[in-house]
Order: C-alpha cells, then structure tokens, then sequence
C-alpha cells in the first residue's frame, strides 16, 4: 500500500517539476513595478508629494502598449501640481527600465495610506491584456507637525560617534585588564595567612 502511494507522489512532484519549468522557461515579460513617494515640505507651509514609477521588465520577452496609470490619489486631498499620473509606452524591452515621475501638492492634513498603481501590457502571443501592481506605499503624514532637529548634534554624533565608541571599548578593555579579579585577590590572602 505504500509502495504505490509513494510512487503517486513521486510522479505527481515530476510531473509538478516539468511543468513548472516549461512555463520558467517560456518567453514571457516579467514586470516588477516599484513605488516611492517623498515628501517635501515648502517654506510656504505647503506639503508636496514627489511620486516615481520604475517599471523593470524582468521577462525574457518585450511587453508592448505599457500603460501606467495611478489614479489611487484621491481629488480631495491632493492636486497634480507637475506631470501625469498616467503614462504609456510603445514598449518594454526584456532587462529594461522605465520611469515616470509626478508631483502633488497635499490639501488635506492627515495621514494617508496609498494603493498600488497599475500597469498594463500586451504579450503578443496573448490578445488579453496583462496587469502588473506596483509596491504599495507606505503610510504617508501629510501636513505633520514634525520637531524640529538639530543639525549640529546630528553632525557631531556623525562625525564623532564611532570614535567616541572606540575609545570607549579600548578604556573598557584597559580597565578589566589592569584591575585584579577577586579570585586573585582571595588567593594572595590565603599565601599570607601560612
């Protein structure tokens, strides 16, 4: 009985392998999408939000008709200030990159949460169109009351932080080496006692 169950299984996970492997190898683009949004608080008070797109094609075939759209930030609380949130592309080569990039400036005070973008392409062994997301963003306070920081501190702790931190460790060392342990001690008492 157990015999053919493990001769099942061992088929099962070849045939697994094959076919698997016949789709690793197959002649597909592979999109790998990432997003990044940076803040920028102006003198005037006014927050902007700098977003770039960097769609790398990973495949091992040219995607064609690539199409990016991010329309995740919500009218209400942000206003394209530069560029477009959406972009296309006649195509994508196999290894290449493609980057598009856009400002917005923050009316709402809050912290937002965006969604991943969306981009698009054909295959031209396909005739549905393919979707890849982006990396979804992390949590972004807009209009955030931040403390303010020292800029000196923070260059004196950079310039000075890992030499502090030496010499401290060599003081350390000193101090263990030159101080007599208390087993020595008890022993040097117990010679002068006989």
């Amino acid at each position: 009985m157990a015999i053919p169950l493990a001769k099942l299984l061992i088929s099962a996970v070849a045939v697994f392998l094959l076919v698997s492997a016949s789709f690793a190898t197959s002649e597909m683009p592979f999109m790998v999408v990432h997003k990044k949004a940076t803040l920028n608080r102006l003198k005037s008070g006014a927050e902007r939000v700098l977003v770039s797109l960097d769609i790398y094609n990973q495949g091992s075939a040219t995607a064609y008709d690539v199409t990016l759209v991010d329309n995740t930030w919500d009218k209400k609380t942000f206003e394209v200030v530069n560029g477009n949130i959406s972009r296309s592309w006649e195509r994508l080569d196999a290894g290449g990159i493609l980057s598009h990039s856009f400002e917005l400036e923050a009316k709402v005070k809050g912290v937002y949460h965006g969604a991943p973008a969306v981009v698009t392409f054909r295959i031209p062994t396909q005739t549905a169109l393919q979707q890849a997301y982006s990396t979804p963003l992390l949590p972004l306070d807009i209009l955030a009351v931040k403390p303010p920081t020292n800029p000196l501190a923070l260059r004196i702790l950079a310039k000075y932080g890992s030499l502090v931190s030496v010499i401290s460790m060599v003081v350390l060392f000193i101090y263990l080496v030159a101080t007599p342990s208390k087993s020595n001690l008890a022993k040097a008492g117990s010679k002068k006692k006989r």
